[in-house]
Parts: C-alpha cells; sequence; structure tokens
C-alpha cells in the first residue's frame, strides 16, 4: 500500500511539473518524507526529479537560454556539498525541521516582492544560483530561488521554463552523486522511476486541456498540506 501511494504521488508530482514546469517535489515532499523518512525520501525524491528532468528537457530543449542557464548553474555547484555535508550530520528531527522551514519558505517565497527585487543581473544569478543548488541538494526544492530570479530579471515565462528543465536536471545529477542512491528495494525504486515517467507523458498531453493556473492550485493545496505534515512529524520527532 505504501509503495502504491508513493508511486501515485509520484505520478500526480510529474504530471503538475509538465503543466506548470515547477512543482516536483514540492509535491512529492510531503508524502515521500512520510513514507521514507527525511533522508531517504528526499534521496528518492531528487532521483525522481532527476527523472522528470530527463522526460522534460527533449521537450523544451529549442527554448532553452545557455548562457542564463549556466549563470544560475555554477553558483549552485559550489553551493551542493555544503548542503550534502549539513544533511549528514543532522539528527532526523533536525532534518525533518529544515525540509519544513524549506517548503514553507518555497510557498511563500513568491509573495516577497522585494526578494526578486534584490535577484537581478549576474550578482542576481550567483545568489539565486547558489541557494537553488544548496536547497536542492538539502531538499530537492531550488524552484522558488529560480523563480524569485526569473521575476526580478524579467525572464520571458516560456524560455524560463525552458531553461530551468536543465537547472533541475544538474542539480537533481549532482544531488544523486551527493546524496548517493536510494537505500529502498531496486524494484520498489524502479517502479517509482516508472510512475514518474508516466506522469510527464500524461501530463504533456494534458498541457492542451489543463489550464496551468487549475494546476497551480493543485500544486500549492498539495504542497501546503505536504510541508504541514513534515513539520508536524519533526516536532513529534524531536519532543520524543
Amino acid at each position: 500500500m505504501t509503495l502504491a501511494l508513493a508511486c501515485l504521488a509520484a505520478f500526480v508530482a510529474a504530471v503538475i511539473q509538465r503543466i506548470t514546469g515547477l512543482g516536483f517535489v514540492l509535491v512529492l515532499l510531503g508524502p515521500i518524507v512520510l513514507f521514507y523518512g527525511p533522508l531517504e525520501g528526499i534521496t528518492i525524491g531528487v532521483l525522481l526529479a532527476l527523472v522528470a528532468s530527463l522526460s522534460a528537457v527533449p521537450l523544451v530543449w529549442r527554448e532553452v537560454e545557455w548562457t542564463r542557464a549556466w549563470w544560475l548553474i555554477w553558483p549552485g555547484l559550489v553551493a551542493a556539498p555544503f548542503a550534502a555535508l549539513l544533511v549528514r550530520v543532522l539528527h532526523e528531527a533536525a532534518q525533518l525541521l529544515l525540509i519544513a522551514a524549506m517548503a514553507y519558505f518555497a510557498l511563500v517565497a513568491g509573495w516577497i516582492p522585494a526578494l526578486s527585487a534584490a535577484l537581478r543581473g549576474r550578482s542576481g544569478a550567483v545568489v539565486a544560483g547558489s541557494a537553488a543548488g544548496f536547497m536542492h541538494v538539502a531538499s530537492g526544492l531550488s524552484g522558488p530561488p529560480l523563480a524569485a530570479y526569473a521575476v526580478g530579471d524579467r525572464w520571458e515565462q516560456r524560455r524560463f521554463a525552458a531553461s530551468v528543465q536543465v537547472i533541475f536536471l544538474v542539480f537533481s545529477t549532482v544531488s544523486v552523486v551527493l546524496r548517493g542512491l536510494p537505500a529502498s528495494p531496486v524494484a520498489d525504486v524502479w517502479l517509482l522511476i516508472a510512475a514518474t515517467a508516466a506522469g510527464i507523458l500524461i501530463g504533456t498531453l494534458l498541457t492542451r486541456f489543463v489550464p496551468p493556473r487549475i494546476a497551480r492550485i493543485a500544486m500549492l493545496s498539495i504542497a501546503w498540506a505536504g510541508a504541514t505534515v513534515v513539520l508536524v512529524r519533526g516536532i513529534l520527532a524531536l519532543l520524543s
């Protein structure tokens, strides 16, 4: 039952990712951490994020702005090892609280105009890229700094949505290298990968029929619930 629910969560997250361009781990976060714990859950999450990006990049390849993407990627590569070190030294309760904090930041970052205003030009790309790389390894949640930079630097939405898939692909690859592969049974992991790939495929078909606004509402509803579940679990682990 746990595996079936995890596969369903991965499928839904991938569908939303394909329609909106963002939100895969944000949607997957609550269920995957609840089912597998913070360390294994996020390790599975970043692996599935890699699969989602690999599936999405060929569909948006021609729209990618490579120079802009690179200025976000390299600072993230510099910051990533520090996140991997932090994850290894934190206890489970601290990991859960860190993940919950990053999830809530991801949900409210778009409501902070000063954040986007500060992230402009090359200096803004370095800051946003560093934060995104760190957050991706620690929690899989690299979208908010990237989205804030896109708004602040007036990056055209279609080009950003394509370019961010390449950034997610690189950060997910680095995260898998730094965190290692999941300890769960190989057959279970492959089923989760298949569910993710299927979600990207179905999401591609649904882009013609489902408005991005509806997908974003679903994403936010699931994400708020998931972040709250992780926070409560973290508090209980801290008190136990």
